[in-house]
């Protein structure tokens, strides 16, 4: 691995490890020192890659938004009738509640830095119409939008239940929003 000035993935471990601090301690304690050791970057790539620690958190969040989109695509993408769309959105809510708590601190960091901040404001919105564009494919524009919060719900209690409700429960919980839904899209 080049660790030079030519390393064309330091920008990209920069980011991981700013990612990975923020979910192992939590925003409060992340700084340029502390990522840097983290990357195993010098600290002057810090400030070479990012205009500040604004900036980078900025774009983690907005990477980890991605992937979470990416996820989405991956569930929903192949379902080809209501049931199996209905069986896509739970595997989804137990991929998200079943990780090692990474996805739930740093939704939770960034839902904070979005209630004080637009420019994370922004991101969340983004991120929340683009998940909302897999759900459509299967489901009308108001289901989308209740699932879309079900599975934000229903993942963040899975996650902090000392004894998780089961898939049967899950998929209970996405079929009744969904037999509302009166425009089949599969």
């Amino acid at each position: 691995m080049a660790t030079g000035h030519t390393d064309p993935r330091r920008r990209e471990r920069i980011i991981e490890a700013t990612l990975d601090l923020i979910a192992e301690e939590g925003i409060a304690n992340v700084s340029h020192r502390r990522i840097a050791t983290r990357a195993g970057v010098p600290l002057g790539s810090m400030t070479y890659h990012f205009g500040g620690l604004e900036e980078l958190l900025r774009e983690a969040f907005g990477r980890f938004a991605e992937r979470i989109v990416a996820l989405f695509d991956s569930y929903l993408a192949a379902p080809t009738d209501r049931e199996r769309a209905r069986d896509a959105v739970t595997d989804l809510i137990h991929e998200l509640s079943e990780d090692d708590q990474r996805y739930l601190v740093l939704t939770q960091e960034l839902y904070t830095l979005a209630a004080r901040q637009p420019a994370y404001r922004e991101l969340t919105k983004e991120w929340m119409r683009r998940s909302r564009v897999h759900l459509e494919k299967h489901f009308d524009p108001d289901t989308a939008r209740q699932l879309d919060a079900l599975i934000e719900g229903m993942t963040l209690h899975r996650a902090l239940t000392p004894e998780p409700h089961d898939r049967a429960l899950t998929r209970e919980a996405v079929t009744r929003i969904t037999t509302r839904d009166s425009n089949e899209r599969c």
